[in-house]
């Protein structure tokens, strides 16, 4: 019994430096000035910082026109990425696949 009351009380430690730190180096905080917060998590024991976490705890700024949603998935590696690809297709990369052809073509007439 006495490890679940260690247990809960370091809990409760966590929370309340966790709130604490929260609420001192949030730009701004919800619902009640911010010295009467961090009033609140030090002197109500559990539900201060909970109540922190809930009701205090600012949102995060709303993104540009709404939630972002892609049209395809992000491909996992480079060569799956069409934009990538179409990077690639510079000019140098001509020359070399020209180069290629050539020696291709070189090496049929040698095998004839």
């Amino acid at each position: 019994m006495v490890r679940v009351f260690v247990f809960l009380a370091a809990v409760q430690l966590v929370l309340l430096v966790l709130a604490l730190i929260s609420a001192l180096s949030a730009d701004r905080v919800r619902a009640m000035p911010r010295i009467l917060w961090v009033l609140v998590i030090l002197l109500v024991p559990l539900l201060g910082p909970l109540a922190y976490f809930i009701w205090g705890r600012p949102l995060p700024p709303p993104r540009e026109g709404g939630p972002v949603r892609r049209a395809r998935p992000r491909p996992m590696s480079p060569d799956d990425d069409p934009d990538f690809l179409r990077s690639m297709d510079t000019e140098q990369s001509r020359r070399e696949r020209e180069l290629l052809d050539q020696w291709e073509r070189d090496l049929k007439k040698n095998e004839e």
